[in-house]
């Protein structure tokens, strides 16, 4: 049965024990996809399949403008960055939104096309691991630019049909310019792997800083939830869900500033989709249900990611996926005593069962949010052009510098690699 807002709220709770350890990227939460698993037995309403859907609004060309907050309107403000068609790459190297140190820009290789592939650069360091692939910090030959590079594999992209998703965080990223969103520089495949080239963002995962903290004061969660708020705000806007917020995909820039990360599982959504997609602790009850789910799902995940930095683990845990699912709809959520009570009621306001009474999801949208007595005295111009200092300010010694990241081993898995890969090369053509 799920438990509406005003349920009961028990006064402590105890922390899943793989929260409370020292940091470690095997604790990393692993994502669910309609190719991993079905909720059949929680829920008995039928999975749609995936609707295709196409970027309006904004394109290749003309990425979507970052918004100038106003208090009586929607964001509008002029595009500050133009992108090239085949590459998605930024033309000017004095963006406002470059986080301290501008991301190095690429040059045409010869022709004037954005033709690179994987031997102009140097692979350096493996930065994060994945089930189709791995990201690399690498360095352009010949230059001191350093970029992040996600390496997939493409057979077992289309082994776990994730093709559609690969394409579409292509298509989504080459669309979009933000503060608080990573900025993607240039795509381009040979016959094993697609690559994305995006900016290298220095200061690590936030989910390290937080696992080293054990959990964040008031006042460091409001500031890094305040970024968040106004990043799916403009996602939002453009009828972008993002679908997979979690400290593993919040990076710390240089001065302490999110940069949203991994947009495989965002869409351009109108309306619903259907998709079985996320993180099972994040996941919203629509989604479990198969119900259909839209833009509601991120603000409910914002709430999980609170209480999470508040309370050093998230609301709903368990040792399997069901039974966080089952917990979830349950809805009982136990807050330590620490907890603001502000902060409590913004997170039960956010994890409201019932989408249609969800903050985020009512008739004034992420303005809502932003209204709520938890952020008040935000100044939310200031957060929006970063001039408010950032409580973690990463450690570095120059902009190339890994040490906020976990070591992986750099052997790379090749199984299936032996498959022969010509019947599928079609469906990686609009990468």
């Amino acid at each position: 049965m799920i438990m509406a807002a005003h349920s009961p709220v028990q006064s402590t709770a105890t922390p899943p024990a793989s929260t409370v350890s020292n940091s470690s990227h095997s604790q990393h939460r692993h994502k669910l996809t309609a190719s991993t698993g079905s909720l059949a037995s929680l829920s008995s309403a039928h999975t749609a399949p995936e609707r295709p859907a196409s970027i309006t609004g904004a394109s290749a060309l003309n990425p979507a403008p970052a918004p100038a907050l106003s208090s009586t309107g929607p964001p509008v403000a002029s595009p500050v960055v133009s992108i090239d068609v085949n590459c998605a790459a930024a033309v000017s190297s004095q963006s406002p939104y470059s986080g301290g140190i501008s991301p190095p820009i690429l040059s045409p290789t010869n022709g004037g096309r954005f033709g690179y592939k994987v031997s102009d650069f140097q692979l350096v360091k493996t930065l994060g691991t994945g089930t189709f692939g791995r990201v690399y910090l690498c360095q352009l030959k010949g230059s001191s630019k350093h970029y992040a590079m996600k390496m997939l594999r493409k057979i077992e992209v289309v082994r776990l049909k994730q093709v559609e998703h690969i394409i579409s965080e292509k298509t989504i990223l080459s669309a979009i310019r933000f503060p608080f969103i990573v900025n993607l520089l240039c795509t381009f495949q040979d016959q094993q792997n697609v690559y994305m080239l995006e900016e290298y963002v220095v200061g690590g995962e936030l989910f390290s800083h937080l696992r080293r903290a054990g959990r964040f004061s008031n006042d460091m969660t409001k500031f890094y939830a305040s970024q968040i708020t106004l990043a799916l705000d403009y996602l939002h806007s453009t009828d972008i869900i993002y679908r997979d917020l979690k400290p593993e995909n919040l990076l710390l820039d240089i001065n302490g500033n999110i940069k949203l990360t991994d947009f495989g599982f965002a869409k351009v959504v109108h309306d619903r989709t259907w998709t079985l997609c996320g993180t099972p602790e994040y996941l919203a009850p629509e989604i479990i249900q198969s119900k259909g789910h839209g833009k509601a799902v991120d603000w409910w995940a914002l709430g999980i990611l609170v209480f999470e930095m508040l309370a050093g683990y998230p609301p709903f845990f368990d040792d399997n996926p069901f039974g966080i699912y089952e917990k979830i709809l349950q809805g009982r959520i136990a807050f330590p005593s620490h907890i603001d009570l502000d902060a409590r009621e913004f997170i039960k306001r956010l994890l409201t069962p019932d989408r249609s009474r969800r903050l985020g999801n009512l008739k004034d949208g992420a303005q809502d949010v932003r209204a709520h007595k938890w952020f008040q005295g935000v100044d939310w111009q200031a957060i929006l052009d970063r001039r408010i200092g950032a409580p973690i300010v990463p450690v570095y010694s120059h902009p190339a510098d890994t040490r906020n990241f976990e070591s992986y081993s750099e052997t790379v898995d090749e199984t299936n690699s032996s498959i022969p890969l010509e019947p599928f090369q079609h469906l990686f053509k609009d990468f």
